[in-house]
């Protein structure tokens, strides 16, 4: 686990090992999720890098499953 202090304007920076293990980039957007007590943060991937994450998935009668809404 990594601590990290609150800036007086709010900012937190991100520890150098935790950006290269997550390959993040100085003006990268994130997503915040507060959940109860916790935050989340949440890097935006583009769609360029999600490229083949569903490769080899078939997709047919996926909209037909019961468990849909």
């Amino acid at each position: 686990m990594i601590s990290v202090k609150l800036s007086s304007k709010f900012q937190l920076a991100i520890p150098k090992a935790l950006r290269d293990q997550l390959d993040l980039k100085a003006g990268q957007q994130f997503t915040l999720i507060a959940k109860g007590n916790i935050i989340e943060l949440v890097p935006v991937r583009s769609l360029k890098a999600a490229k083949g994450s569903f490769s080899g998935c078939n997709p047919d009668n996926y909209r037909d499953h019961q468990d849909r809404i």
